[in-house]
């Protein structure tokens, strides 16, 4: 699968010398016509691709359909194919290590659009995240917004557009 973009953390002046971790994860890239399957979460006022880490030794595809369904209730996953992987290198503030490199494996999928029943984890429902069907566009002006007037994004939102824009881009949306 190809890498579309190596995001490295502003704080990182370099990546030698430090300790660190790598954490797979997945991302689901649900589209119906030009709406696609997002996470509003209301604490940070942001959607994202439905995803979350992989289990240890867990199947990416498998641990993409997981998280789908949990995080959204979707139903019927399938024509799933591989659309690329976005890398970050991130500032780890445990005594562990320095720095955590995160893989996030993006697939594209077909799903019904009816949702069903979604299986949050505690800080999922804290976050105050719900599934949404929108309009790919307006997703992307919605995290620009988050990006200019948040003091609590993080590099995650900064991620959610990027892939956003690639998704519009390569299905001419």
């Amino acid at each position: 699968m190809k890498t579309l973009k190596t995001h490295i953390h502003p704080d990182i002046l370099s990546l030698e010398g430090h300790s660190q971790f790598t954490r797979l994860a997945t991302r689901a890239i649900a589209l119906s016509d030009s709406d696609i399957l997002l996470l509003y979460t209301k604490r940070y006022d942001d959607l994202s691709l439905p995803g979350g880490g992989l289990e240890t030794g867990e199947d990416k595809i498998l641990g993409m359909v997981r998280e789908l369904t949990e995080e959204t209730g979707a139903k019927n996953v399938r024509n799933i194919k591989a659309f690329g992987i976005y890398e970050e290198f991130r500032p780890w503030h445990k005594p562990d290590f320095d720095l955590q490199h995160m893989l996030s494996y993006c697939y594209t999928c077909e799903v019904d659009k009816v949702l069903g029943g979604t299986k949050y984890e505690s800080y999922e429902i804290k976050n105050g995240m719900e599934p949404l069907w929108v309009n790919i566009h307006d997703a992307i002006k919605k995290n620009q917004e988050t990006i200019k007037q948040s003091n609590k994004k993080g590099m995650s939102v900064e991620r959610e557009t990027f892939l956003f824009e690639e998704i519009a881009k390569k299905f001419n949306l």
